[in-house]
């Protein structure tokens, strides 16, 4: 016998899952960023090789701005320091009761690695290199 829910959207959005909620919804958002990513870089390798047409410089265009750069920088660090905190997670199954502490050392790990590298990226757009 199947659960019968029937939970609307809105009501779906006042879930308050709290942190691991907010790292599930982050860790699919940073996957489709890098899915993004990789899709435009390919589709842009595609018309620079085959046609040599002004769209591989749009497309680059889109990948190589400071935003885009900034978003996948963060997508990448995220994405593979919340992975580690999963298989960490699944690999000790009593660490579990200590998720929402681990969640937050994954946070100080993430908040510094990824400061550093927006100063370095900053940094760089200034002077040109």
């Amino acid at each position: 016998m199947a659960l019968d829910r029937k939970v609307g959207f809105f009501q779906g959005l006042r879930y308050k899952g709290g942190g691991p909620m907010l790292a599930w919804i982050l860790h699919r958002i940073s996957g489709l960023g890098m899915i993004v990513f990789v899709s435009l870089h390919v589709i842009a390798s595609f018309f620079t090789q085959e046609m040599g047409s002004d769209w591989a410089i749009a497309i680059n265009t889109i990948y190589e701005s400071v935003y885009f750069q900034l978003f996948i920088v963060f997508s990448v660090l995220y994405h593979g320091i919340n992975g580690m905190r999963i298989i960490i997670l699944d690999l000790w199954p009593r660490m579990l009761e200590y998720q929402k502490e681990v969640t937050w050392l994954q946070w100080l790990i993430i908040i510094p690695m990824y400061g550093l590298t927006i100063f370095i990226m900053i940094q760089r757009l200034i002077t040109g290199e």
